[in-house]
């Protein structure tokens, strides 16, 4: 079906008196009190200029060159009211600068028409994800709401921050300044293009966007410009985050946290039915119509790695799997309030197979995990490692740590800093021809110094620790994900 704004856009505590005991007392302002984690939600007041960082730790990497570019939201409250959960904050990007074992860090909020008129008026009005907003919103299209808070995508001389519900942010690679909303056919201005594009070996990008029980399925060449776009129905009107794809197929993974109703916020839209089950949907990339349906547990999730196809033409993909949405719905708010218990058991780590005869399995690492990250010369193709952070625990809302698992030998490779630091999504850097040969850089927030921190790893030996870190002068709140540009 051919692709048209449209026919797709726009569809859419108390305790009780009779025990107020000393420890109750103690209990209630322990609530009160912001949590050693809350840097990680603090708010950012301003851009911040190129600095330099320090090498505090290690030594840095031979001719180890290039960017890592992140995005992540940065400022969430305002005296006229606030947002009230972690994926609505201001989009800001952040570039780590590597050069010869030299690191400069500089961070720009996004320039976006909602950011602009809610520094107008000092308060945070317009509906998000988890955010209700209030009338004072000025939304007139899709991007009036667009935080560009969520991902980034390299696009020649340009970074595109990336968000659910509207279009790419255009800003400079060089100094990460906003130039402009990207179009990529004037009739398709303003559809949605999400967080997390799939890649061809031969440079070929494949994104979706969503609008209820209808998808709008983007493929652009390597110079980012636009191949096609075409709208596919899919089973369910699922909440999907991301999406991934093999060399031949896409494929899509439909939880059963299902369009239930019109409303703001958007997540309360969304009714979690676990007894419909999740479904996975396989599309082949040469023929949109050409689709099988395959069966499996119910499982919630927000991030899939890369997918592949083994010799018997069997789907392989790993997955951060949840048992619920209980961290979407309430813990990303308790993140945001800075203090409290975040609800929700931690996402795992597991493996789908998707065989040729209808079969679905569900396989589990049985460590937590989440961000899951791969070689990108991988992508859609045959590999056996998954990077992703680790550490949270039902006391400890955040990672700690950073970990491999290599899917051939069952083996987890694991480093935690403790309780000192929040660690960040990693990204591949490639230096030899194995998935092991590379180094895995991610940053952290050092919770003892206030400060961000990047590091660098040996994917060979992540359990060694790493191998140099870098500390900045600046505490950045934690980011989503990231890309490198080398």
């Amino acid at each position: 079906m051919h692709a048209s704004r449209r026919n797709f856009l726009m569809g859419a505590a108390a305790l009780s008196a009779a025990v107020v005991t000393p420890e109750t007392v103690r209990a209630m302002a322990a609530q009160q009190a912001a949590a050693d984690w809350a840097l990680a939600t603090a708010d950012l007041e301003a851009d911040v200029a190129p600095r330099a960082l320090r090498l505090v730790h290690g030594r840095a990497p031979a001719a180890l060159t290039g960017t890592l570019f992140r995005n992540g939201p940065g400022k969430f409250r305002r005296p006229g009211g606030s947002a009230t959960h972690w994926f609505d904050g201001d989009g800001l990007m952040r570039a780590f600068r590597v050069n010869e074992g030299q690191v400069t860090l500089d961070a720009r909020f996004a320039d976006t028409p909602k950011r602009r008129w809610e520094s107008e008026i000092d308060a945070v009005v317009t509906p998000g994800f988890g955010t209700a907003g209030d009338s004072r919103a000025r939304i007139g299209s899709n991007d009036d709401a667009n935080a560009a808070n969520t991902a980034v995508m390299v696009a020649g001389d340009e970074v595109w921050a990336l968000w659910e519900g509207g279009a790419p942010l255009a800003m400079a690679a060089s100094d990460l300044s906003t130039k402009r909303f990207v179009t990529l056919r004037d009739d398709l201005k303003g559809m949605p293009f999400q967080a997390h594009p799939r890649y061809d070996p031969d440079g070929t990008i494949w994104n979706i966007g969503l609008n209820g029980g209808q998808a709008i399925v983007w493929r652009l060449n390597a110079d980012r410009s636009l191949h096609t776009a075409s709208l596919i129905d899919l089973p369910r009107a699922s909440f999907m985050h991301d999406f991934t794809a093999t060399a031949r197929h896409l494929i899509f993974v439909l939880q059963p946290w299902v369009f239930d109703h019109r409303g703001m916020p958007y997540a309360s839209q969304f009714a979690w039915k676990p007894e419909m089950g999740t479904q996975v949907m396989v599309v082949d990339k040469a023929d949109l119509s050409r689709r099988r349906i395959y069966e499996l547990p119910t499982f919630s999730y927000f991030h899939l790695g890369d997918a592949w196809e083994d010799a018997s033409g069997a789907i392989r993909f790993d997955v951060a799997a949840g048992k619920d949405v209980a961290f979407a719905i309430d813990g990303a708010r308790v993140l945001v309030e800075q203090r409290g218990s975040v609800p929700g058991e931690h996402a795992v780590l597991n493996l789908i197979t998707l065989h040729m005869d209808g079969r679905a399995e569900m396989a589990s690492s049985g460590v937590t995990a989440e961000f899951p990250k791969n070689d990108p010369r991988r992508a859609g193709l045959p590999r056996r490692l998954t990077v992703h952070v680790a550490g949270e625990r039902p006391d400890r809302p955040l990672p700690t740590g950073l970990a491999t698992w290599d899917w051939d030998t069952g083996r987890s490779d694991y480093f935690t800093f403790g309780d000192t630091q929040i660690v960040e999504e990693a990204v591949f850097v490639p230096r030899g021809p194995d998935e092991t040969d590379a180094w895995l850089i991610a940053p952290s927030i050092n919770l003892a110094e206030g400060v961000t921190e990047l590091h660098a790893f040996d994917a060979a030996h992540v359990s060694d620790g790493p191998v140099a870190s870098w500390r900045a002068d600046v505490a950045l709140p934690a980011g989503f994900h990231g890309v490198w540009a080398g």
